[in-house]
């Protein structure tokens, strides 16, 4: 499945214009997600529509796909049923998230809505509510999961539930979504704003980092920016991020040598699939830059997990190899030319047999 970058807008906090320039830098990044909360909903059903439709419908004119969040109050509020979903359709939605759950047979029903919007649902609980859904024979392409985001310090989910949630999801092909936090956002639906993650060891990472983390699960398709509203170089980071292989942030010794930093640059890193314990190895570099020289430098101390190391001129058919150090070792053949950040250590974890991979130079 495709894997995309979306945003959030709250138009009962925000202002119209406000939202549609933000809406227009990250369409020409390359986002085309928008979440949408309508559970603070409180004006008439007029107000209602012009305030969403507006905004919606030019989003839409600029290949976004919106998904309203909904609470049960709404329809009560706005005298619309269950039964009939055409006010979100005629508002340009693309689906509506359910915050609160039913039956199981309901939402199944609702999946075959003649508008063709999708159903979202809440992914961030872990029991058997989507076996249910699905047991009741749901319209399947039409079934989305989405995290929730957390707005409190120390609310949002521990990482081990979090895949136990996003397993439950992928493993029957269904879209899923999770969100990351801006640092420079002022708002999201409640008046807590600790930052908007999914994750709370996310909360006070890079940007980046978090979206590079999300997807390199394997577990998410759409990572969305949960606060509003992001800064442009906080946009610019997410866009960046390459979306289907794992990314790792480096930080270069000052003597590292051209041809390292070349080999460092390298597209086409993965890891030997006859792995070993004490470092990732990318070997095919060593063949592609035999011929060229590499003198020793930084190769006396103890190499550190997450240091990045190449080999030098007295490592023989081994020069030029590049290496991730996995457990601390000594051996004066290999220069240190680099090291992963330490909160992003946790990238590490990702490097299987035969992942590929690639390096985000920090300096």
């Amino acid at each position: 499945m495709k894997r995309e970058l979306g945003i959030s807008i709250y138009p009962d906090h925000s202002d119209p214009q406000v939202d549609r320039t933000y809406i227009e830098k990250a369409a020409k990044l390359g986002y085309s997600r928008i979440f949408m909360s309508m559970l603070e909903v409180t004006e008439g059903k007029e107000k209602v529509s012009e305030k969403f439709g507006n905004i919606i419908h030019f989003a839409k004119g600029l290949g976004f796909e919106t998904i309203l969040d909904i609470a049960p109050s709404i329809f009560d509020d706005l005298g619309i049923s269950y039964d009939d979903l055409s006010f979100f359709a005629e508002l340009g939605a693309e689906g509506i998230r359910l915050d609160e759950g039913f039956d199981g047979n309901k939402e199944a029903m609702l999946s075959y809505n003649p508008e063709g919007l999708a159903i979202e649902l809440n992914m961030s609980n872990n029991v058997a509510y989507l076996d249910n859904i699905l047991s009741y024979e749901a319209n399947e392409p039409f079934i989305y999961g989405c995290h929730n985001f957390y707005p409190q310090e120390g609310s949002a989910l521990p990482y081990d539930f979090f895949i136990s949630c996003s397993e439950r999801f992928k493993g029957h092909g269904i879209k899923t979504a999770a969100f990351v936090t801006s640092h420079a956002a002022q708002y999201g639906p409640w008046d807590v704003n600790d930052g908007l993650p999914t994750l709370e060891m996310h909360r006070h990472l890079p940007i980046d980092l978090q979206t590079r983390h999300l997807f390199a699960t394997g577990l998410i398709d759409t990572v969305i920016i949960g606060n509003a509203y992001a800064s442009d170089e906080e946009l610019e980071r997410v866009a960046a991020v390459d979306r289907y292989k794992v990314s790792l942030g480096i930080e270069f010794v000052p003597a590292a040598t051209e041809i390292e930093r070349k080999i460092v640059a390298d597209k086409k890193h993965f890891r030997r699939g006859d792995i070993t314990s004490m470092a990732v190895r990318s070997t095919m570099v060593r063949v592609k830059y035999k011929d060229i020289e590499n003198p020793v430098h930084d190769n006396t101390e103890e190499f550190q997990i997450g240091d990045v190391v190449v080999g030098n001129d007295e490592f023989g058919k081994y020069k030029n190899e590049l290496q991730i150090v996995l457990e601390p070792h000594r051996d004066s053949r290999k220069n240190l030319v680099g090291k992963i950040p330490s909160e992003e250590l946790i990238m590490l974890d990702f490097l299987k047999p035969w992942t590929k991979f690639q390096f985000v130079p920090k300096n």
